[in-house]
């Protein structure tokens, strides 16, 4: 099973290899190379070794500066081509990388508000982390110890093989066989440990993340021991498991030393006994002792090498795993663009549900004429904010279908049809950026008057200018934490009249706004509905939508009434209750 999981890992990553293929053919022959070159030069220094033990004071100054200064040309060749190579190979390292995080981050960003809202922020960001990380860890290792560690155990060998008995080769295959064996058997059942101990980190940091994000509240309830006792807990079982993966690795180090130790005794041996039977020279010692010290270093590092690309490629196959979840909302192949919004919007037969045993809108069929305004009001839950995230097909619908000027809006790419329509949500997010960044948002190519003239629409240009002292440039915080809930909500109603839409889209969006402010703004929306445009407003407040063309009151997911004000109060049904409740508060306030 690992090493199917294994092979995919190399499968998926193929893709990305294949456009380096010339650099990573010329970075493996820089190796080759450059092991040659670094094998030779023991050679060279047994020959100057054998020369000065057979001839002593007697042996040529001319030789002698030969070898030597053949020695030197071959290992500084050797180091100088290793480098050539890492800066061959520093391009495939960076570029795959950088590839393969904005293929992940592309396809996350734009996967269906469903895997979003049933996803950890936390644990995502954590998988996409350690996948490129691993990445990168993959191929250094790769780079610099197994590709250059295995051209020289083939070297040597075939040093092996051509000067000495085959004893010696034999030992060292043996050693070098029970090694690698030795290593891959413990670090694959140590394996294990590892994805756990990751799991574990995972849902740490996700509940970390997920308090931190949420502070807030946290202080609210005075529940910031409950959140560290969670984490602490959390941190617990991962130090656990952690522990154990620590002394599994202690315990395979001990058995690789113990496995190193002891092939390179036998070779040393059998060295030694050639030595004392007159059948190798001190420079055939020195060779020997010499290539099993090189080789020794990077054997040394072999199981944790081993142990790196293990865990690595599990890295890896999580964050791919992501690249693997179905994009269920996107452009069919023959998609086209919309190029008159001059229509009206309607909802036929139309039923959804965020889950199966809960259904949120029910059978329901509803008309929305160009240029008009129309309301959706209904108790909490009656499905109301629902209808713009399937008229943006942040969801679709499972049943009927949704049109605008007589075409289903599954028929429209998704860039046109959002590009059409603003909304501002009842629950506002700003980026951690500058009020400026925040506005212009919704045209990215706004200039600074298109900026200044979009905050005065959403009547916010005064506060900024006048309370705060960086003005545009001021830095909202994390989803707007800087500024009040009716300064957020201002922030995105310009950041919406800023992108010029067709459709507008209020979901309670002045709910948060003191009066004096909700009454500007909705004389604004007022112009602007008035115009070449379609208006759709969630309502919480019926006094803010009483002229509207269209009141639409829904119900547990149905429609249940629809006509304008008086219309409505003269039904004395849901409409009117509704009415009856809130002028009763308005009175009682």
């Amino acid at each position: 099973m690992n090493n199917e999981k294994q092979q995919i890992n190399i499968r998926d990553l193929m893709p990305y290899l294949k456009v380096f293929k010339g650099r990573i053919i010329a970075s493996i022959f820089l190796v080759i190379v450059s092991k040659f070159l670094l094998v030779a030069g023991p050679y060279v220094m047994k020959k100057l070794i054998d020369l000065l033990v057979t001839y002593g004071t007697a042996a040529s100054i001319a030789t002698i500066a030969f070898l030597l200064a053949l020695f030197f040309m071959l290992q500084w060749g050797g180091n100088v081509l290793d480098g050539i190579k890492d800066y061959v190979f520093a391009k495939v390292q960076a570029n795959i990388r950088r590839t393969i995080s904005l293929k992940v981050f592309e396809h996350l960003i734009s996967l269906p508000s469903s895997f979003h809202a049933d996803r950890s922020t936390g644990r995502v960001s954590r998988k996409i982390t350690r996948g490129t990380n691993a990445l990168e860890t993959i191929f250094m290792f790769m780079s610099f110890n197994i590709v250059p560690t295995v051209i020289q155990i083939i070297f040597v060998s075939i040093v092996f093989v051509m000067l000495f008995p085959l004893s010696f080769f034999l030992t060292f295959l043996v050693f070098v066989i029970v090694y690698v064996a030795f290593t891959i058997y413990i670090t694959e059942r140590r394996q294990q440990l590892l994805l756990e101990t990751n799991k574990l980190d995972d849902k740490a940091t996700g509940q970390s993340i997920d308090a931190l994000l949420n502070y807030d509240t946290v202080k609210y309830f005075t529940n910031e021991k409950y959140e560290y006792q969670r984490y602490d807990s959390q941190l617990g079982d991962w130090s656990g498991m952690f522990i154990k993966s620590i002394r599994s690795g202690a315990n395979l180090n001990m058995g690789q030393g113990f496995i190193i130790t002891a092939g390179l005794a036998a070779i040393l041996i059998l060295a030694v006994e050639h030595f004392v039977n007159g059948d190798a020279t001190i420079g055939d010692f020195v060779l020997v002792t010499t290539y099993l010290a090189n080789i020794a270093v990077p054997l040394g590092f072999l199981g944790f090498t081993y142990r790196a690309i293990k865990e690595g490629l599990a890295n890896v196959d999580e964050m791919m795993k992501l690249l693997k979840e179905k994009n269920t909302i996107q452009d069919k192949a023959d998609a086209r663009e919309l190029q008159d919004w001059a229509g009206e919007i309607k909802f036929e037969n139309v039923s959804f549900s965020y889950a199966e045993e809960r259904e949120v809108l029910s059978d329901i069929s509803l008309t929305v004429p160009f240029k008009k305004r129309v309301a959706l009001v209904g108790y909490s839950g009656s499905g109301k904010s629902t209808v713009p995230k399937l008229l943006l097909r942040l969801y679709d619908v499972n049943n009927g279908k949704i049109t605008i000027n007589g075409t289903d809006i599954r028929d429209l790419k998704l860039q046109n049809l959002r590009s059409h329509i603003g909304i501002v949500a009842q629950d506002t997010t700003l980026f951690n950026d500058t009020i400026f960044h925040n506005i212009a948002y919704g045209k990215p190519d706004a200039t600074k008057e298109d900026v200044e003239r979009a905050a005065k629409m959403a009547n916010i240009f005064d506060f900024i200018v006048n309370d705060l002292p960086s003005g545009f440039e001021t830095v909202v915080g994390e989803r707007g934490v800087k500024l009040s809930g009716g300064e957020k909500q201002r922030v995105a109603i310009a950041r919406m009249l800023i992108k010029n839409p067709e459709i507008l889209i209020f979901d309670e969006a002045t709910a948060s706004l003191d009066t004096k402010s909700e009454k500007i703004i909705q004389e604004e929306i007022e112009k602007l509905s008035k115009g070449n445009i379609t208006t759709i407003v969630i309502a919480h407040r019926l006094s803010t939508i009483v002229d509207f063309d269209n009141i639409v009151v829904l119900e547990k997911g149905k429609i249940v009434e629809q006509g304008n004000h008086k219309e409505l109060l003269s039904k004395k049904g849901v409409y009117y209750s509704l009415w009856q409740t809130q002028s009763k508060g308005i009175a009682e306030a």
